[in-house]
């Protein structure tokens, strides 16, 4: 892992910078890390230059020290990619990266060249989503961020791989751990406040690639597949939860590629 030190927020940003060609910025979920993409990059970096980035509070990068909105994370992972020399990239966000992308899509259109979301979406919170991260704040404030890993983990993936997947699991949660308490909380914080970006997936005439889990618990592919549109390409992992990269990585890796194939740089 680099580490490169950002000037707005002062964070220190660990990332991964591996393989040649159109530069791909990977964006992991919340309580994820760079790790979450280990058996993808593999698959990918024959293709493409792979930037990927542990989120700040994540990982090994830095944790705000302030209030941190997800247009904070879509500026300081924006400036990453400035700072390596890269003028135009193409970000996959998974869940929680998916909606750091889609900010970045809005405040940054001219350093992307396409985008995806894999198990996220362009709606806000509702109202009983916006509770449920009040709750998990207090539950992380209350017992810290180990017992609400374990807790949240298996829900990530589908229900017939919670004893299937059972290394994964625990691989999953041993990443989860490196989530420091406060940019927990302040993740929580993040995606609890940010708006509902459809108007972005709509107005935005790239190439985009929205992923979904047939098994997702978190987020349905109906809240994923939000907007359609001849820029829009679908697709749909059968048998995976909210963690293809991990449940399916030959499968999400050939969508991506797929996906790569048809953009002309």
């Amino acid at each position: 892992m680099k580490t490169k030190k950002l000037t707005k927020h002062a964070i220190d940003i660990a990332y991964r910078d591996e393989g040649q060609g159109m530069p791909v910025v990977l964006l992991h979920g919340f309580c994820g890390s760079s790790a979450y993409f280990d058996e993808i990059v593999p698959l990918l970096r024959g293709k493409a230059r792979l930037i990927v980035p542990d989120l700040p509070g994540h990982g090994q990068s830095g944790t705000p020290t302030a209030p941190y909105p997800i247009e904070s994370f879509a500026d300081d992972i924006s400036e990453l990619i400035e700072s390596l020399g890269i003028p135009k990239a193409i970000w996959f966000g998974h869940s929680l990266g998916g909606y750091v992308t889609l900010a970045a899509a809005e405040r940054h259109a001219a350093g992307i060249t396409a985008y995806g979301l894999i198990h996220s979406t362009a709606y806000p919170d509702d109202d009983k989503g916006k509770e449920t991260r009040l709750k998990s704040i207090q539950t992380i404030r209350d017992t810290g961020i180990q017992p609400f890993v374990d807790g949240l983990i298996p829900k990530l993936f589908a229900p017939e791989h919670v004893q299937t997947m059972v290394d994964k699991i625990e691989t999953a949660k041993k990443i989860g751990y490196t989530t420091t308490t406060e940019g927990a909380i302040r993740t929580l914080e993040a995606m609890r406040g940010r708006p509902d970006r459809n108007a972005v997936l709509e107005a935005v005439n790239c190439p985009i690639l929205l992923v979904a889990g047939e098994s997702d618990q978190i987020i349905k592919p109906d809240k994923t597949f939000s907007v359609n549109k001849d820029n829009i390409t679908q697709v749909l992992i059968q048998g995976s939860g909210h963690m293809s990269m991990m449940e399916h990585p030959q499968r999400l890796t050939d969508a991506l590629l797929a996906f790569l194939s048809d953009i002309n740089l």
